[in-house]
């Protein structure tokens, strides 16, 4: 037999972790599953893709991911599954079979589909529904959604592992960021997010250039992903940053912004007011190579016409 594809793999993995009642399952106690579970040759077992990881734990890891999107598992820490009510009753309705087409009646998968597909700066539907039948795509449109479905899980997963750490451990990674993203001059001279006596607000002050000609006043916020940061708690952080004479300041969370939040920041005029949310904030620290690590490059090349191009 062939290594079995994630889907393949989705009711299987979902009935393992389900035999846990609730306790942890980790990523090897899965590997060990399915290597058995299939009967993987030894030949199977060191199959690779492209990036080199072994295809067996790749697609393992993939049905993992969909399963945790569709909220049917946790994953408590990292490389650890739990399953959830919803996993619970999904395997007591005597599913056989799952791919990603069953799974979009959870809004929360369609969400991520809809994220995965949206390309960059385009408006986001007022649904969360996800057509069932896909256009012919060429392969570079193939490609692309494929990057996108990689990418969102990602923010996922970054996300994850940030609210997993301290506190302090948060406020280090936002200097970092921002001295990735060229701000400051180095971790030691930069400033930190710390709390400042008396701050009324602001939890640290970063340089906006290296010669340290302007200041950026932050205010960082390791809220739960699903909380809302709302009007009051800028009105609070814009009362801090007018109280100081700072005319910049910068809101970092990884919750999200309310509609109310977000309106009252664009009315801003005395004070230069950015938001960043969780889901940009992962993004940011994905382009700017924190935290995460490149696993695999491809190259697309094309006919070079000028080349061919001889004349008579």
């Amino acid at each position: 037999m062939s290594v079995p594809k994630y889907d393949e793999m989705m009711v299987p993995v979902l009935a393992r972790i389900g035999r846990a009642r609730g306790d942890i399952v980790t990523s090897k106690e899965l590997r060990r599953f399915v290597i058995e579970h299939w009967g993987l040759s030894d030949a199977e077992v060191a199959e690779t893709i492209s990036s080199g990881f072994e295809r067996y734990a790749n697609n393992m890891l993939w049905a993992c991911t969909y399963l945790k999107q569709a909220k049917c598992i946790e994953s408590p820490k990292r490389g650890s599954y739990r399953i959830t009510e919803r996993g619970n009753e999904l395997l007591a309705s005597g599913v056989d079979k799952l791919n990603r087409q069953a799974l979009m009646v959870y809004p929360e998968f369609c969400d991520f589909l809809n994220r995965s597909r949206k390309p960059k700066g385009a408006v986001e539907a007022e649904d969360s529904q996800v057509e069932t039948t896909e256009e012919a795509e060429s392969p570079e449109d193939a490609i692309e959604e494929a990057f996108r479905s990689i990418e969102t899980a990602l923010v996922s997963d970054v996300l994850e592992a940030i609210m997993q750490q301290t506190p302090a451990f948060f406020e280090r990674l936002v200097v970092q960021l921002l001295l990735a993203m060229g701000y400051g001059d180095s971790l030691e001279e930069a400033g930190r997010v710390t709390p400042l006596s008396g701050d009324g607000g602001i939890d640290g002050v970063i340089r906006e250039d290296k010669l340290g000609f302007d200041n950026i006043y932050i205010q960082a916020k390791r809220w739960d992903l699903g909380a809302s940061v709302k009007r009051p708690d800028l009105q609070a952080f814009v009362g801090a940053l007018t109280g100081t004479g700072a005319t910049k300041g910068l809101f970092i969370t990884t919750a999200r912004f309310s509609k109310g939040a977000l309106e009252y920041a664009g009315m801003q005029h005395a004070v230069k007011l950015v938001l960043v949310d969780g889901d940009q904030l992962a993004r940011l620290m994905i382009a700017h190579n924190l935290g995460v690590s490149v696993r695999h490059t491809y190259e697309i090349k094309g006919i070079d016409r000028d080349f061919f191009d001889i004349g008579d």
